[in-house]
């Protein structure tokens, strides 16, 4: 772990050696990711609830997956560098070390810009908190926090199949940003509005709304059974076939000889 430590605060240090890029940057997501939320703003001063769920209730349901996918892209966005490792033989270099390989591919390529869109996350969750309508008993605020860390496993699984799909292709097949960023604008809504075939492909296929639909009617009031509360939990099994499936593609991988 120690090593993992170094690799961390050494892209640390080197994102932060241009400090005025940095921040720019990073303010620059924070001021980019507010477009969503005006948007739900705007909408809301035309209408006084979607699917019965109130403007409060809606942010509650945006900041958690904001939150989740920014946490989620810090780490797992670096796998975006998979295809180009591939076609330069890089990987190569990286199997051959007796270290994690995701590992080894995750800390030199987290992006800390991304602390912009999870600040702005925060400040429409604390917004959000009082205009919910939810009563915050201990209970409440632990799935709350639930959500937010098992979200992003969720997202994190997200951007490793993306990658994976490069053992496959060597190519970057960018049609399936559908999957994670796609996904990050689906959640900014309750999964309810979109009908009943996406909220069970949300479901049982990528499991975005165990995250944040079931739990927030639990959050509600609207559901009493403990098992929407645990919803984010059943979420992790979907490590599972993530795992498997970057497995398989570690045995397909042949060496482009680069």
């Amino acid at each position: 772990m120690r090593l993992y430590l170094n690799y961390f605060l050494m892209e640390l240090k080197s994102q932060m050696q241009y400090k005025t890029s940095f921040f720019l940057t990073m303010f620059g997501q924070f001021l980019t990711s507010f477009t969503t939320f005006f948007g739900i703003r705007f909408l809301f001063d035309r209408i006084y609830g979607i699917d019965d769920f109130t403007y409060g209730q809606v942010l509650l349901c945006f900041s958690v997956v904001m939150m989740s996918f920014s946490l989620g892209e810090m780490a797992g966005g670096g796998l975006a560098v998979f295809p180009d490792l591939l076609r330069g033989g890089e990987l190569d270099r990286i199997l051959v070390r007796p270290r994690s390989i995701l590992l080894q591919v995750i800390m030199p390529n987290m992006d800390f810009s991304r602390l912009g869109l999870l600040a702005q996350a925060m400040i429409v969750l604390g917004a959000a908190v009082p205009a919910s309508g939810v009563v915050w008993t201990l209970p409440n605020v632990l799935v709350l926090v639930l959500m937010v860390l098992c979200g992003s496993v969720v997202f994190f699984c997200l951007f490793l199949l993306f990658a994976t799909a490069a053992f496959f292709t060597v190519q970057s097949l960018n049609f399936l940003d559908i999957f994670t960023y796609g996904m990050r604008d689906f959640g900014r809504y309750p999964l309810s509005v979109y009908g009943e075939g996406v909220l069970r492909f949300l479901t049982f296929v990528i499991p975005l709304a165990l995250i944040q639909y079931y739990p927030l009617l639990y959050l509600l009031g609207r559901k009493d059974n403990a098992l929407y509360a645990l919803a984010p939990l059943f979420a992790l099994l979907f490590v599972i076939p993530s795992v498997l499936f970057y497995r398989a593609g570690l045995r397909n991988y042949k060496s482009t000889g680069s």
